[in-house]
């Protein structure tokens, strides 16, 4: 039996709405046309990104300042220091300034509910 890598990513959120909102308005994805209850799909490739409520047991606040310590998440993107442009004008917070590396014009952002999300444009 062999994995053959990750085919579904979920951000537990303190609040769906307010997630969703902001992975659809600053980072532009899209909801794909059915999501489960109590979360939000998008179409992501190669692996769907969701955020959901949290699962029973799960306290957010307890992880403060950053509940995903220890992961590291990496989208891409086709235009790393446009989309950094765009977050940090409207005061996303930008946690590593872009810069060029083996996996192209790189940066890290936090989200609203403190995950750290590190963007790069090179496929």
């Amino acid at each position: 039996m062999t994995v053959t890598g990750p085919t579904f990513i979920a951000l537990q959120v303190r609040d769906l709405d307010r997630a969703s909102a902001f992975y659809e308005t600053r980072l532009g994805l899209k909801r794909t046309p059915m999501s489960p209850p109590g979360a939000v799909v998008f179409d992501t490739k190669p692996a769907s990104l969701a955020v959901r409520e949290p699962l029973p047991g799960v306290d957010l606040d307890a992880a403060r300042p950053n509940p995903g310590i220890g992961v590291a998440l990496w989208l891409h993107a086709d235009d790393a220091q446009a989309l950094h442009d765009r977050l940090a004008a409207g005061g996303v917070p930008i946690t590593v300034s872009p810069f060029d590396s083996p996996f192209g014009r790189t940066f890290t952002f936090t989200d609203p509910d403190g995950y750290a999300i590190t963007i790069h444009d090179q496929a």
